[in-house]
C-alpha cells in the first residue's frame, strides 16, 4: 500500500488530480468507463476529499480548483435494445421450453414486461401481494425489493436485504394491473411450483432468493433459441432488463397516460419523459391528429357551439346517438 500510495499532499497539485480523475474514467483493461460508471467513482472520490478536509489535510477541496468535464450519459432507452410485443412472446415461450430453470422464470421474466417490474422486485413478490382472479385483469401490490449487497454489509449478516420500493417511503406500497393473459400465467405458475416457505413466488432449489447472475444466463439461451440469427447479432433484448424497457413503451404505444405509466412503472413523470424520450416522440403524429380531429369538429359547429346540419360535428352526433348517448336523432 505504501509503495502504490501517494502522500495526501500531493492531492494539492491539480495535475495529480486530473489524472486521478482521468484514471476513474477507465477500466482495468484502459478501455473507457460507462458514463454512469465515471461520474459515480467522481462522486466517491469528492467524497473521500471532503473527508480529509473535515480531517485538516486541506483547506479547501481540490476538486473544486479543477476543471474536468464529465463524460456524457445518455439515459435515453435505445428503442432498438426494446422488443415488440411478438417478440418478447417468442422469448417467454423459449424460455419456458429451456430445461432446468427456465420453466420457474418465465413469469418470473414476464412480471418484467407485463407489470415493469425491476428484477429486485420481482425477486421479492409474494404470493399476498397477488390478486389472481379466475377471469378478468389481476393485481400485483408491490411493497419492495431485494437487493444482494454482501454479509459485510447487512447487519444481520445475510447476504440479500430487502429494500423498500426505489426512491419511495418505507411503507409505500405500488398496485400494478396485469392483464388476464399474465394472471393465467401466474396462477399456472403458483399451482405447478408453489411459493417458498415465507410466501415469495420465486426461489430456486433451496428456496433461497433467485439469483439475478442465473436470470442472465437463461436468458442468454432463450434468446438464442428465440430470435433470428440477425437480431441475435444486434442489441435486441440484450439484456432482461430490456424487458421492463418493453413494458413501459408497449403502454405508451397503446395510449396510456404518461403519469399513469410513470406510476405503474415506479417512476416520476420527470423521469419518465427523459427515459422514453424517443417513444414519446413516436405519439406526437397520433396527439397531432386528435387535435387535428378536434379543431375540426369545432369548425363544424355554430358559433354558440350548437351543431349544424353537415360535417364532423353532425357526424360526432349521430355516433353519440347510436351509442345512446343522447335522446334523440340529432
Amino acid at each position: 500500500m505504501q509503495r502504490h500510495s501517494l502522500p495526501v499532499s500531493e492531492l494539492m497539485e491539480l495535475d495529480v488530480v486530473r489524472r486521478a480523475l482521468d484514471a476513474l474514467g477507465r477500466k482495468i483493461d484502459g478501455k473507457s468507463a460507462a458514463a454512469k460508471t465515471a461520474l459515480r467513482k467522481r462522486s466517491v472520490f469528492s467524497e473521500v476529499l471532503g473527508t480529509a478536509v473535515d480531517k485538516g489535510y486541506f483547506a479547501e477541496n481540490p476538486l473544486a480548483r479543477v476543471k474536468w468535464q464529465a463524460p456524457g450519459v445518455s439515459e435515453e432507452v435505445d428503442p432498438a435494445c426494446v422488443p415488440n410485443p411478438n417478440q418478447v412472446a417468442r422469448l417467454l415461450t423459449a424460455v419456458g421450453k429451456l430445461q432446468g430453470r427456465g420453466p420457474h422464470l418465465e413469469a418470473f421474466f414476464g412480471c418484467m414486461y407485463y407489470a415493469a417490474m425491476r428484477p429486485a422486485e420481482v425477486i421479492h413478490l409474494q404470493i399476498s401481494q397477488c390478486h389472481l382472479p379466475k377471469t378478468g385483469w389481476g393485481m400485483l401490490n408491490l411493497n419492495g425489493g431485494v437487493v444482494t449487497a454482501g454479509k459485510e454489509w447487512t447487519n444481520d449478516g445475510a447476504v440479500h436485504e430487502v429494500h423498500s420500493l426505489k426512491r419511495q417511503a418505507v411503507k409505500a406500497t405500488r398496485p400494478v394491473p396485469i392483464p388476464p393473459s399474465f394472471v393465467r400465467t401466474l396462477r399456472d405458475h403458483v399451482d405447478r411450483f408453489g411459493v417458498a416457505p415465507n410466501g415469495r413466488v420465486f426461489r430456486n432449489a433451496a428456496d433461497g432468493y433467485v439469483d439475478a447472475a442465473a436470470c442472465g444466463k437463461t436468458w442468454e439461451r432463450a434468446r438464442k433459441k428465440a430470435l433470428a440469427p440477425n437480431e441475435q447479432s444486434t442489441v435486441l433484448a440484450k439484456r432482461p432488463y430490456d424487458l421492463r424497457h418493453a413494458g413501459v413503451s408497449c403502454w405508451l404505444h397503446s395510449g396510456v397516460d404518461p403519469a399513469e405509466c410513470a406510476r405503474r412503472a415506479g417512476q416520476s413523470i420527470q423521469v419518465l419523459f427523459q427515459y422514453y424520450a424517443k417513444f414519446l416522440d413516436g405519439l406526437q403524429e397520433h396527439s397531432s391528429q386528435l387535435i387535428e380531429e378536434s379543431m375540426q369538429e369545432w369548425s363544424g359547429c355554430s358559433e354558440d357551439g350548437s351543431p349544424q346540419q353537415s360535417g364532423p360535428c353532425m357526424a360526432r352526433n349521430w355516433k353519440n346517438w347510436e351509442k345512446g348517448r343522447i335522446s334523440t336523432p340529432p
